[in-house]
């Protein structure tokens, strides 16, 4: 028990000391690791298991969608955000119809979009180290 609570404590604070730009590549991350863990669960039919794990990834896409200044973000913003509306309805049209196509679909866009932040990451850092 204590070992437990000694790793939640560990987990809360690697959220609560992570940079803004650290938190989304952890929500995209999130996000993706669920959607293959999905694809998985229904690939050995795992019907409960998948359905969760979509439910998880719809979670953390509100969440980076509830993330987004269009106010400041402008065009980008904008199209991020029908982004992650396309990826929302994908993911309830893999969950609704059992079907991975959708899910390999909104793993590849979010690996996109992953990338271009991991990029802006590194150059943010060089920029700044």
């Amino acid at each position: 028990m204590l070992n437990q609570t000694g790793y939640q404590a560990y987990q809360k604070n690697k959220y609560e000391t992570a940079s803004p730009h650290r938190l989304i590549q952890m929500l995209y991350e999130g996000a993706l690791k669920n959607i293959s863990g999905a694809i998985k669960a229904l690939e050995n039919k795992e019907i409960n298991e998948s359905h969760l794990k979509i439910l998880k990834a719809q979670d953390i896409i509100s969440e980076l969608l509830s993330s987004l200044n269009e106010e400041h973000g402008g065009t980008i913003a904008t199209n991020l955000k029908n982004i992650y509306l396309y990826m929302l309805e994908r993911l309830v049209q893999a969950n609704i119809r059992k079907d991975n196509t959708p899910l390999l679909e909104v793993a590849r866009l979010l690996q996109e979009i992953k990338s271009a932040w991991d990029q802006i990451g590194r150059e943010v850092s060089v920029g700044h180290g």
